[in-house]
């Protein structure tokens, strides 16, 4: 589910609380309601900012001028493992990023969820080898025209991988 789909769910839920406490006669003005339903707004907005600058700035209107298969993210795994709606479990080729409990692990599953999760992402599917042991498709993958794996490694949140 994406960031703005989950602020709207949260906000309607909020709302019907609020309207159901206001008719409940526990709240006796209606711009308390507005009052609070603009700083929660005001609040996740700037949340949201913060989240949009770290992420990758590339439009699904672009895209690579190779790729194999396209899908939507839906899940993060970690650092270098995500979920392709459609697709299946996607280990991103050549890079190995830190393992849970491991420093960088954190900033690596957050920077590829900021630049996935949601997101159509392009899938450039390894021609020596398609699978890795664990059945997972070997890949390098896009965001737009963005390699990233390539960025993963850019910004330190992964290292190449040697067989």
């Amino acid at each position: 589910m994406s960031l703005s789909k989950t602020f709207k769910k949260y906000m309607l839920i909020i709302m019907v609380i609020l309207l159901a406490t206001a008719s409940a006669g526990c709240i006796n003005k209606l711009t308390t309601i507005d009052t609070s339903l603009e700083s929660i707004e005001t609040s996740l907005n700037n949340s949201l900012t913060e989240r949009e600058e770290k992420t990758i700035t590339a439009s699904n209107a672009d895209k690579p001028d190779k790729y194999d298969i396209k899908g939507r993210c839906n899940y993060v795994i970690d650092g270098d493992t995500l979920n392709v709606e459609g697709v299946g479990r996607i280990r991103l080729v050549g890079i190995n990023a830190p393992e849970k409990g491991e420093p960088g692990y954190i900033e690596a599953k957050n920077f590829l969820e900021s630049a996935c999760l949601g997101k159509i992402v392009y899938l450039d599917i390894d021609d020596e080898k398609n699978y890795d042991r664990y059945g997972r498709i070997l890949a390098v993958v896009y965001v737009g025209s963005t390699n990233i794996n390539e960025e993963l490694l850019q910004r330190g949140y992964a290292e190449i991988m040697y067989k």
